[in-house]
């Protein structure tokens, strides 16, 4: 599968898993807000974070041109109603928690955060919860994740290379068809290997 993780190396690449996990999360809190002053200033830091990390984003410079793109949108939808503030809320919103998510992701091996994963778990180990497998679901999820969008900009070079224009919504049964091979690949490995 692809993957979204950079070899370029960086400031934030050598900071601990656990770490830029927080980090990333941290995005997910700006949902708890409204305040466009706080909103503005983790735009200002999510700008920086951006290119502070300088070539280590450049395999996702297009997946953040489609996250901004649909902020855009959600902004624009939002000023044609009338509410000027939730527009720019909800825009800074969306650009940010994607831009700390990307940057986990190009900054992280997915065996790091799988470690830390099940390092977080490991307390329900004591409830019964099978905590190796818990984290081994959350980790495929979010590989898959990354995977889908490695397999979009992949259909969608092929299209524009044939064809001259960009694949658009043309690449959806493809990518369908491709997503569910590869998961009953993944599926078939795990089942002959781990035994689930």
């Amino acid at each position: 599968m692809g993957s979204l993780y950079s070899e370029f190396p960086t400031w934030l690449h050598s900071w601990r898993a656990g770490l830029k996990l927080l980090l990333a999360m941290g995005g997910t809190l700006l949902f708890l807000t409204s305040s466009p002053m706080l909103l503005t200033g983790a735009g200002l830091f999510c700008v920086i974070l951006w290119f502070s990390l300088g070539q280590a984003t450049q395999i996702a410079r297009r997946l953040m041109r489609s996250v901004i793109i649909a902020a855009l949108l959600v902004a624009g939808f939002h000023a044609f109603m009338g509410n000027y503030e939730l527009a720019a809320v909800s825009a800074l919103r969306l650009i940010c928690a994607s831009t700390l998510g990307v940057a986990l992701t190009i900054t992280t091996r997915p065996s790091d955060l799988v470690e830390v994963l099940e390092w977080l778990l490991s307390p329900l180990a004591k409830l019964g919860v099978p905590v190796e497998r818990v984290a081994m679901q959350i980790a495929l999820m979010l590989r898959f994740t990354e995977h889908f969008f490695v397999q979009w900009k992949k259909l969608d070079d092929a299209h524009r290379l044939r064809t001259g224009k960009s694949g658009g919504l043309r690449l959806i049964a493809p990518l369908t068809i491709h997503m569910l091979q590869a998961t009953r690949r993944v599926a078939d490995a795990l089942w002959a290997r781990l035994g689930f």
